[in-house]
């Protein structure tokens, strides 16, 4: 097969037409995370609603990825990765449509509901179409590159949404995601594979409703500090696990928690989770402990995010060469030492800088590809969708906690320079500990290479 290269990467041609439509649709709905953030002073205006009630926006799709990801990635598994991937790019669109309409808070509320149950399922979808296509020699390079296209939402996301705000209104940055969620679908059409890639028994409703109801649960305790959600979130989560040891066609897949590579990975995803909650509150401390202005703080962090974005590439290549227990490993050490610097040195401008670079080199390293590769590679084909789909979960898990542990030694701090502090030293210990965890894999998760699985119709 013909061989191209890519951003330093070597592909088949072949599989460039898929990577493209998955890279396009993981943008789309990554986008949409942090492109409203400078909007939301005048969506406050629009709504007439307090700053306070705000947060919202984003509470609630973050909510809906959880519970769209789990859904959306078995029936991925159970009826094929095209017509699950086309229906969640629909669905966001749909969402889209309804929050350039919303004439009140509560429905643009819905809106962006139906937006996060579309999005959810988008890129663990995409994730088990590139291991189902693409050899393990080179997924490693096809995973990077599609997790680039979500870092450089990350990046686009508040420039975007504010020159759509500044010279035509709030409204234009949802107007923008038809026209690419239509060019998503069309190749989508031609492009992702169809199979199914094991047997489609009866869907388990009961635990589907056992892990919506879970999921809900934990979500909603995590970000609102109520225990007792939390707690009967646990309570129904593991009713789902005895519930699908005796299903003939469970949802999930208990046999994938047997995997002792797998299960570590899990945990090392919501430790990065945590990790990746450090950036949510950088340029916070700029402007309190340095005088910066938004602006200026926004700059500065946005150093580390374009560091990040080059890097993720570069790590995929890495990851096809070496194996993903090294990229994991530089990774780690690389953002805990970032992060180590920032903690001792958040008041000196040239510190922070360094600690942004550093820390990116860090974060490009943890984030999209390496972790991946792993749950591709050592998950069955048959569940593969399912396995990456509780991946991403778990992320979302560890930047939940991520944020709830700086609002916890916040609150414990004397001076809001000593939060900081306590902050970032209680992140730097978690980037320590992830390397410990890294280093408990075993070499079958470092392996090179696998045959591909592709996913035959059954009936």
């Amino acid at each position: 097969m013909s061989q191209t290269t890519v951003a330093g990467h070597e592909l088949d041609r072949a599989a460039l037409p898929l990577l493209l439509t998955l890279g396009l649709g993981v943008f789309a709905g990554a986008l949409d995370l942090g492109v409203l953030s400078p909007a939301l002073p005048a969506m406050a205006h629009t709504f007439a609603v307090a700053p306070a009630n705000l947060s919202w926006i984003f509470t609630i799709y973050l909510l809906g990825n959880v519970l769209s990801i789990s859904v959306a990635a078995a029936l991925a598994d159970r009826y094929g990765r095209r017509p699950i991937y086309v229906g969640c790019v629909a669905l966001f669109a749909i969402g889209s449509a309804l929050a350039v309409a919303a004439p009140s808070y509560q429905i643009f509320l819905a809106a962006r509901a139906l937006q996060a149950l579309g999005a959810g399922g988008i890129f663990p979808v995409a994730t088990a179409a590139i291991a189902d296509c693409i050899p393990s020699q080179r997924r490693g390079a096809a995973l990077g590159l599609v997790a680039a296209t979500w870092g450089l939402a990350a990046v686009m996301g508040p420039l975007l949404g504010g020159v759509l705000t500044h010279f035509f209104s709030w409204r234009w940055i949802f107007i923008g995601n038809f026209p690419l969620a239509a060019v998503v679908i069309a190749l989508a059409i031609r492009t992702v594979p169809a199979n199914a890639p094991r047997v489609r028994g009866p869907l388990d409703i009961g635990g589907l409703a056992l892990l919506i109801l879970g999921l809900w649960g934990v979500s909603a305790g995590l970000t609102t500090n109520v225990g007792g959600y939390a707690a009967a979130g646990i309570l129904l989560l593991a009713a789902l696990i005895l519930w699908e040891r005796r299903r003939p066609f469970p949802l999930l897949a208990p046999q994938l928690f047997a995997n002792r590579n797998l299960r570590i990975t899990y945990a090392l995803e919501v430790l990065i989770g945590i990790l990746e909650g450090s950036l949510f509150f950088i340029p916070s401390v700029l402007v309190i402990e340095q005088h910066m202005s938004a602006a200026g703080a926004g700059g500065i962090a946005a150093v580390g995010a374009i560091v990040f974005v080059a890097v993720i590439p570069v790590s995929g290549r890495a990851i096809d060469r070496l194996g993903p227990r090294p990229v994991l490993l530089a990774g780690a050490i690389a953002a805990t030492t970032g992060l180590l610097i920032f903690t001792l040195g958040f008041d000196s401008l040239a510190l922070t800088l360094l600690a942004m670079v550093i820390a990116g080199v860090g974060f490009g390293s943890l984030l999209g590809a390496p972790t991946r590769y792993i749950v591709t590679r050592e998950a069955p084909a048959a569940n593969r969708a399912t396995a990456i789909g509780l991946l991403s979960q778990f992320l979302i898990f560890g930047q939940i906690a991520g944020t709830s542990l700086a609002g916890g030694m916040m609150h414990v701090a004397k001076s809001v320079h000593r939060g900081f502090f306590l902050e970032y030293a209680a992140f730097t210990v978690t980037g320590a500990v992830a390397a410990l965890a890294i280093l408990t894999l075993r070499a079958a998760a470092n392996s090179k290479s696998d045959s591909v699985e592709p996913p035959t119709e059954r009936a």
